[in-house]
């Protein structure tokens, strides 16, 4: 993992220190090209699926105040310093072409239907997602190989782990009020689990590969194989353990219990990032 590029201040992602970024390190780094794009895309489109989220939970204003004040907010700061990087060290990428044609499918994707029947049960899939995010972020703040760039992926990381604490907090509280069972839990952590083999971020990754591929045609088996040289990049470096704990958490599982699901989980976890 690279070092954090020494500065005079301390920095935030409100004021990335882009000057510093060594663009050497990165410009030629296929892998780092697609992930910061890709992630920039869906980022900065949370917009979509956080105002159907304040829609479903329209009945609790506590949740739907904090989506709309802070979890949004954060959600697009995150996408708009990915593109503000992404821009300064691939200026000759169309950043906004592709994000259009990845905006025009995915608007198309983020719908209510998708949502779990109980708000306590969309909780945990959130719980998922956001493990997602945050594991994602700590693997890329260690395969990045400029500074800047792996403190912009650890100030994210940090972010998407309090969004995860915000989600098992609502849901503890749903919890309390109408106790879903394990088994009703188990169902949605795996829907949520097993749909992120087909997610955004595949959607994401084919807009920014259809440009890149400039004139030619774009092809599915090529994609697919550069899909599957990222997630082995990505596994590398992936924080298994702490994807599993927090995935199973909201189960509120026997301690021993949990320890006996580690190494499974963990195999399921290579199986996914394949």
């Amino acid at each position: 993992m690279s070092a954090v590029l020494p500065l005079p201040t301390e920095w935030t992602l409100d004021s990335v220190p882009l000057a510093h970024v060594d663009v050497d390190l990165v410009r030629d780094n296929e892998d780092l090209f697609y992930m910061v794009i890709g992630a920039s895309f869906v980022e900065i489109a949370a917009d979509l699926y956080t105002q159907n989220l304040i829609d479903y939970f329209g009945n609790d204003p506590e949740v739907a105040e904090w989506l709309t004040q802070q979890w949004q907010h954060e959600e697009v700061r995150h996408g708009r310093v990915l593109r503000a990087y992404a821009q300064h060290v691939w200026p000759e990428f169309d950043w906004q072409r592709a994000y259009d044609a990845f905006y025009a499918e995915y608007s198309q994707m983020c719908t209510v239907d998708e949502f779990e029947p109980t708000q306590g049960l969309e909780m945990v899939a959130r719980c998922v997602v956001e493990t997602g995010t945050a594991t994602f972020y700590t693997a890329l703040s260690r395969q990045a190989t400029e500074p800047v760039l792996a403190g912009i992926a650890q100030r994210i990381r940090a972010d998407e782990v309090n969004h995860y604490k915000h989600f098992y907090r609502y849901f503890r509280k749903y919890q309390q009020a109408q106790p879903p069972g394990r088994w009703k839990i188990f169902q949605a952590l795996k829907r949520r689990v097993l749909e992120a083999r087909a997610s955004d971020a595949d959607c994401a990754l084919w807009h920014v590969y259809q440009l890149h591929e400039g004139g030619q045609t774009p092809d599915r088996a090529r994609f697919k194989l550069l899909c599957r040289r990222l997630g082995r990049g990505l596994q590398r470096h992936y924080p298994v353990e702490m994807a599993v704990k927090m995935v199973v958490k909201p189960l509120d599982l026997p301690t021993v219990v949990g320890r006996m699901l580690l190494a499974p989980l963990s195999k399921a976890s290579a199986w996914l990032l394949r």
